[in-house]
């Protein structure tokens, strides 16, 4: 398919994608197959890692290497006890892209540069966009607070200029996009990407029962809610019955579901509990959240699995954003990229065609 030249950005040229749309790295979502479909179709395909254990993240970006020649990446969280053997396996089995959940450390970041990959910290401020430019990152990754999942109070479109106008770097713009039109505001602002979750998660070639696709296809604008009832951090999620009881519970209500869930994590795992420990206790000093919330942190995985994996929606949560009240069907990633990459170029075509009318010489008048 052929693409309008703005298509064409700082950031293909940096990965190597065809076209700047992002698949972003979501947990028990974004496995082998659907960052394999959106890479064979031009967009860079992102593997979510944290819900995977070592050999589980090393079959998934084998896989995908099988299944496409295309650049993918791979999406890990730098407090994780074991980053250091993830970001190993991703140097050796010449993965191109390294994003990160969480802001990186500086010398992971300067390792993974050092092998050849392209570091894409995601963030939620401009203050931390300067810090990880600073450190050297080559692409930022923002999620402004239409986003869904940990996300921010800030508007995508308060926070794309900030970052724009802070940081020399190619931007990633997530937050509220779906389409065409999104792709070339957010070129418009000065991103060189558009990222997308939820959007991706309604695919064909996302695992997610059908089931709960439907639900995600019957909620509207409105049927978001922003809670720090799962973790201890803004989550944005849709509302649910399970939700609204998290809600009210409170911290002690919710304790005993929490440490429940985390047990049912370590089992599923297979982290150390001395890792969990230690995880814990850098996500409390990073977060500043206190011990009952590092232990409520435990829900979010465990959560999202009983969703996304087992397909019970009335026992786990549903992360997303709240431009899921748009979304009304569920193409293949290889339909959704082409529609995106056309009506981005009709959007700009027909953004030109003033100016080329201008352009046009008037022919002269016969003379009579």
């Amino acid at each position: 398919m052929s693409a309008h030249p703005a298509l064409s950005t700082r950031f293909t040229e940096l990965t190597g994608v065809k076209y700047p749309i992002v698949q972003t790295g979501m947990g028990w979502v974004s496995g082998a197959r659907l960052t394999a479909a959106t890479a064979a179709a031009g967009g860079l395909g992102i593997i979510a890692s944290s819900t995977m254990s070592l050999p589980e993240l090393e079959t998934a970006i084998r896989s995908v290497k099988e299944s496409t020649d295309a650049p993918f990446g791979v999406n890990i969280r730098s407090d994780g006890s074991d980053v250091g053997e993830r970001v190993d396996m991703m140097i050796r089995l010449g993965v191109k892209v390294a994003s990160f959940a969480l802001a990186p450390k500086k010398e992971l970041l300067q390792k993974l540069k050092d092998a050849g990959l392209v570091t894409m910290p995601s963030i939620g401020a401009k203050r931390h966009a300067e810090k990880v430019a600073a450190w050297g990152a080559d692409a930022v990754l923002i999620q402004g607070g239409e986003g869904g999942g940990h996300t921010g109070s800030v508007p995508t479109t308060l926070l794309l200029p900030q970052v724009v106008d802070a940081v020399d770097i190619p931007v990633v713009a997530a937050g509220g996009f779906f389409d065409g039109r999104g792709l070339v505001a957010a070129l418009a602002y000065g991103a060189s990407a558009m990222a997308m979750g939820t959007r991706f998660l309604l695919t064909s070639d996302s695992n997610v029962s059908e089931q709960v696709k439907a639900i995600y296809l019957t909620t509207d604008v409105n049927g978001t809610v922003v809670t720090t009832a799962v973790d201890g951090m803004p989550h944005r999620v849709l509302r649910t019955e399970l939700v609204d009881k998290l809600v009210k519970a409170g911290p002690i209500g919710r304790l005993p579901r929490a440490v429940r869930n985390a047990v049912a994590f370590q089992k599923e795992s297979g982290t150390p509990w001395t890792s969990m420990l230690r995880e814990g206790k850098a996500m409390k000093e990073g977060h500043e959240l206190g011990w009952s919330q590092v232990i409520m942190a435990a829900n979010t995985p465990m959560l999202l699995k009983a969703s996304m994996v087992d397909g019970r929606a009335d026992l786990g949560l549903m992360t997303s954003g709240q431009v899921v009240g748009l979304i009304e069907d569920l193409p293949s990633v290889e339909e959704l990229i082409s529609r995106i990459v056309r009506e981005a170029g009709e959007v700009l075509e027909r953004l030109a065609a003033p100016a080329k009318q201008e352009a046009t010489p008037v022919a002269a008048a016969p003379k009579a």
